[in-house]
């Protein structure tokens, strides 16, 4: 795990050398696109307009499929709290939501449906090769939450693939925000700098 800025500026450079775009980076280093759009600025000086932001690391549990598991058991039961037995569909914000979302999926005997984030400016993807969403209620996850942007792009574009979005999980929401367009929003862990 890079941790100085200077490793993750040399981090997102080795990423777009091999053809990730920001949102990518921003997935692969949890981090906000903001973020990585700063660390790609290499001529902007390290004191001046610094986002704030967090870095979350999460291998220790993405490393192992049991570990996978053994946290989605913790997300099925916030989703019992929430919602109770409302859901008919996981769907996995790629890349990171996705093992979560089968997970569950499997726990929850649901069915599972894929969402690509494509960049910060367009609303991404649902893979045709998963469940399809229209009129099922469906249940939104992935890592991180940053600004939003991501999961308000996907509760967007699930809304108008007729789905009812009853809920969007995270492990970790780097914000304080408890809804995301007025469907709640649960985190694992609140990561706010105070």
């Amino acid at each position: 795990m890079p941790l100085s800025i200077d490793e993750l500026r040399r981090k997102v450079e080795e990423y777009h050398n091999k053809g990730l775009n920001s949102q990518q980076i921003a997935d692969e280093l949890s981090l906000s696109q903001t973020t990585i759009q700063w660390l790609s600025s290499s001529n902007v000086p390290l004191d001046e307009e610094t986002p704030s932001d967090i870095r979350v690391g999460w291998r220790s549990v993405a490393v192992k499929a049991a570990r996978v598991e053994a946290v989605s058991y913790v997300f099925c039961d916030i989703i019992e709290e929430e919602i109770g037995e409302e859901v008919d569909t996981m769907v996995g914000i790629s890349i990171n939501g996705i093992p979560f979302a089968q997970a569950i999926a499997g726990q929850m005997d649901l069915e599972l449906a894929v969402s690509r984030s494509i960049s910060e400016s367009e609303a991404g993807h649902l893979s045709e090769v998963f469940a399809h969403v229209s009129g099922k209620r469906v249940v939104v996850i992935d890592d991180v939450v940053s600004s939003g942007t991501t999961m308000r792009k996907t509760v967007q574009h699930l809304r108008e693939s007729g789905a009812e979005v009853k809920l969007c999980l995270v492990l970790a929401n780097k914000t304080e925000m408890n809804d995301i367009d007025g469907v709640p929003l649960r985190g694992l862990v609140r990561v706010v700098t105070v």
